[in-house]
């Protein structure tokens, strides 16, 4: 298979990008990479840091879209960036997937736009699926993409976040939660009570009811669902909650000479706790909806995080989940 990469996009790009697919490519056996961005850029890297270009094309795109930029601008002012350069290449079948740490705006504009036509018939928006790093992972969708969702859409993402999770994630008869601010099913905003209801009259998924925030960690369901506002609220603190526990249990264990001497014995451990909270371990979250995959790599990811995001990519493409999700989701509005 072949993976677009938008080499430009990121904060630490095109360095880290580049180096880090090169390392994911070597963990999946008959990958190619097909970087996009500035050619004379991507040569330096590859040649400073000895990797062989076998596997490797690049395609020539000068310009970028920056983080403060419009969305649209893919579909405008930037239609030979970097990451508008691998939608067009991915539509034209010059690839089997997409991955970018690029604007999460801009590269939801290229996924769900008609001039690229890669999302799904049906579906009425594409989401983000994040996985929450705890012990048992979770899959958070819509993390960051859709502020404002219909009742409909929200099922849509069971949907999809039951594919992603049973075909990648390796989950069995994935459970389906919807974010709340109490169990019972008169909770919440008149939207929530209505996707209650409707999740839960739902054939073919396994509704597990309302799920408070503080229950995410423990493990009450697979896949997690809600709008792009309070999914990236959810995200974004379990990320700062993972560092903030990492931090003060290297401070806790670097204390003193006896703590030192401790943490010799518990090294193993503390470092598998740390993996646990680690975004880099899964490396990008899918966009769901799309008939060819399209993955957003966290905009601070570094080597191993890209890295682990090829992978996952890799992964995604083989799945082949579009189909199965247009089959549902095609059954659900009959």
């Amino acid at each position: 298979m072949k993976l677009i990469v938008d080499a430009m996009g990121g904060d630490h790009a095109p360095e880290e990008i580049v180096i880090g697919a090169a390392l994911g490519k070597e963990n999946c056996p008959g990958l190619q990479i097909l970087f996009t961005g500035k050619e004379s850029e991507i040569r330096e890297i590859l040649d400073a840091n000895r990797i062989s270009s076998q596997g490797i094309e690049i395609e020539p795109s000068e310009t970028q879209v920056e983080m403060e930029d419009d969305p649209l601008c893919i579909l405008k002012s930037k239609k030979d960036s970097s990451m508008a350069r691998g939608f067009q290449l991915l539509r034209d079948g010059a690839g089997d997937a997409f991955l970018s740490a690029g604007s999460t705006g801009a590269l939801l504009v290229g996924a769900s736009s008609r001039i690229y036509k890669n999302k799904i018939p049906g579906v009425k928006r594409c989401a983000i699926g994040s996985v929450l790093p705890f012990q048992k992972p979770c899959l958070l969708l819509d993390s960051g993409a859709n502020i404002e969702v219909t009742s409909e859409e929200l099922c849509q993402f069971a949907l999809m976040g039951k594919a992603y999770a049973e075909d990648i994630l390796g989950v069995k008869n994935a459970r389906i939660g919807l974010v709340n601010n109490g169990a019972e099913e008169t909770k919440g905003t008149p939207l929530y009570v209505e996707t209650h209801q409707a999740l839960k009259a739902m054939a073919g998924i396994r509704f597990v009811g309302n799920v408070e925030a503080r229950e995410i960690p423990f493990g009450a369901c697979d896949v997690l669902v809600c709008d792009g506002f309070s999914g990236n609220l959810i995200l974004k603190l379990a990320e700062g909650m993972g560092k903030f526990f990492s931090a003060t249990l290297k401070e806790m264990l670097l204390s003193d000479l006896k703590s030192k001497l401790g943490a010799l014995f518990l090294k193993k451990k503390v470092l598998a706790f740390r993996e646990n909270f680690s975004y880099e371990k899964y490396g990008g979250a899918p966009l769901l909806g799309t008939r060819k995959p399209v993955i957003k790599a966290h905009g601070s990811s570094k080597r191993s995080a890209i890295a682990s995001a090829v992978v996952q990519a890799e992964r995604f493409s083989r799945a082949d989940l579009g189909e199965k999700i247009e089959s549902w989701i095609g059954k659900e509005q009959e």
